[in-house]
C-alpha cells in the first residue's frame, strides 16, 4: 500500500526569475514565490564568486523574514570573466559589449544557492561555478544572436538553453542546471538536509 507522503514545511523561492521557477517545477514539489528585494550592488573589490553567495543567501533571508515557518531558497548566478564580474546587461548596447569582451575568453559562470528556514534556524550556501568556453563570435554573429535572443535578463548575455548555445565551444560542470540559474543537485541535498522529502 502506497503511503501518504509526510507533511512538509512550505517551500518558497525567493527569486522572481522565470528560469529558476522552470527549474524547481522539475522537483515536483509545491511551492510559492516572493521577491527577496536585495539590493544586487557589488561591493568594492568584490570577487564575482563572493558576490553571488553573499546575494544568494541574502536574498534567502529576506524572504525567510516574511515566510519564518518556510523554507526558503536564494539563488544568485554572476558571470566571472577573469575576476570581473558581469551581471544582467538590461539592453542591447551593454550586451554587445559583454558578449565582445568574452569572445574567444572562457567565463566561470559563479552560481551560488542558499537554502534558509527561520524556524529551524537552518542556513546552508554552496556555489555551483560553471566554466564556459565562448567560440571567436564575429559582431555580426553578435548582432544577429542579440536580435533573435533578447537576453538581456542573463547574466553574461548568453542564454545557453536557447539559442545561446550557438555561442560556445565547451561547458563543464558538475551541476548541468546551474548555467541556467539554479544548480539543482545541490539544491535537492540542501532541501533534503532542510528536513524536506524530495521524490
Amino acid at each position: 500500500m502506497l503511503q501518504s507522503p509526510p507533511l512538509q514545511r512550505p517551500l518558497v523561492l525567493g527569486s522572481t526569475s522565470r528560469y529558476r521557477r522552470e527549474l524547481l517545477e522539475r522537483l515536483r514539489l509545491p511551492f510559492d514565490v516572493a521577491a527577496p528585494h536585495v539590493d544586487e550592488t557589488p561591493e568594492p573589490g568584490e570577487a564575482p564568486r563572493a558576490l553571488a553567495l553573499r546575494l544568494a543567501l541574502a536574498k534567502a533571508r529576506a524572504v525567510a523574514q516574511q515566510h519564518p515557518e518556510a523554507v526558503v531558497i536564494g539563488s544568485d548566478q554572476v558571470a566571472d570573466l577573469a575576476g570581473t564580474p558581469l551581471g544582467k546587461p538590461g539592453e542591447h548596447e551593454r550586451a554587445v559589449q559583454q558578449l565582445r569582451q568574452m569572445r574567444g575568453q572562457t567565463v566561470i559562470f559563479q552560481t551560488a544557492v542558499a537554502v534558509v528556514c527561520a524556524a529551524t534556524g537552518f542556513e546552508q550556501v554552496d556555489l555551483a561555478p560553471v566554466e564556459v568556453k565562448f567560440r571567436d563570435l564575429s559582431d555580426e554573429e553578435i548582432e544577429r544572436y542579440l536580435r533573435a535572443e533578447q537576453p538581456y535578463d542573463c547574466a553574461g548575455s548568453a542564454k545557453s538553453e536557447g539559442l545561446g548555445i550557438a555561442l560556445l565551444d565547451a561547458i563543464h560542470s558538475d551541476d548541468p542546471t546551474a548555467l541556467i540559474g539554479l544548480p539543482l543537485i545541490r539544491t535537492c541535498r540542501m532541501l533534503r538536509a532542510a528536513g524536506l522529502v524530495l521524490p
